[in-house]
């Protein structure tokens, strides 16, 4: 199904596909440390077993209903303390995308795609190989929720269920490609500035004075992120404090 990609440059030119795996990150892991996979390379699969989410969560997804694929990227441009421009170039080429064809998502910190009452469409884990002060390799595991209608995880949703129609997997995935692969070569030149502002303008709770939690729950607004990727919340008594992931929850 899934064929060598007509419309990028690099990203998609070996695409390894399984009908079923662990995790497509440890997959793309794998063939690193083999070198088996080069930059661009794309791991996919209809079933992942241990997909794995932020805070060390498992990523539920129905076989066959969703995308779930890895990209192999070598930013040796980028410093390990610019880890998180990475994420926002590919955050903001999903929600670009998403968005198209349903309204009301948001990027939720660090790198959700949610819709702003009905829950969760996508996640993103990058993981990095950090090298000679440059990110050697990372692998950007990306899941969608596409096509599937029902999940265990109530705060769940898809495109599906947001639009009331199926959608072409193999399009939005060779979209989708397209666009990362454009925000990537934008990053690659330096020209993070707008990527950031989009980041920003379209970040879930965003200037909204919201509930959260660190050591004790509290009322605060985020204001911003840093460079680094840690979350800016001003809390009600005009206090800036900074979050780095697994520091702060969403209530």
């Amino acid at each position: 199904m899934y064929k060598i990609l007509a419309n990028t440059l690099f990203l998609g030119k070996d695409i390894i596909s399984l009908p079923e795996c662990h995790s497509t990150n440890d997959v793309a892991m794998e063939k690193i440390k083999s070198r088996e996979a080069a930059e661009g390379t794309i791991v996919i699969t209809e079933k992942q077993t241990k997909g794995k989410g932020q805070r060390g969560n498992v990523w539920e997804s129905q076989e066959g209903k969703n995308l779930t694929f890895s990209l192999v990227l070598s930013p040796k441009f980028l410093q390990p303390m610019q880890q998180f421009d990475l994420n926002i170039a590919i955050s903001i080429a999903i929600h670009e995308l998403l968005s198209e064809y349903v309204s009301g998502l948001k990027i939720k910190w660090p790198n959700d795609i949610v819709h702003e009452t009905d829950g969760k469409v996508g996640g993103i884990l990058i993981e990095n190989i950090i090298g000679q002060g440059c990110l050697e390799f990372s692998i950007a595991g990306i899941g969608l929720n596409i096509n599937q209608r029902f999940f265990e995880n109530l705060s769940a949703t898809s495109l599906a269920n947001l639009s009331g129609f199926d959608f072409d997997k193999w399009e939005i995935f060779k979209l989708l490609i397209h666009k990362i692969e454009i925000n990537y070569l934008e990053l690659k030149k330096g020209n993070l500035k707008k990527m950031y502002q989009y980041y920003l303008n379209n970040l879930f709770r965003y200037q909204e004075w919201a509930s959260f939690s660190d050591s004790e729950n509290f009322v605060g607004m985020i204001i911003g992120v840093q460079d680094d990727g840690r979350l800016i919340i001003q809390k009600e008594d005009g206090s800036q404090n900074y979050y780095a992931v697994k520091e702060v929850g969403f209530l």
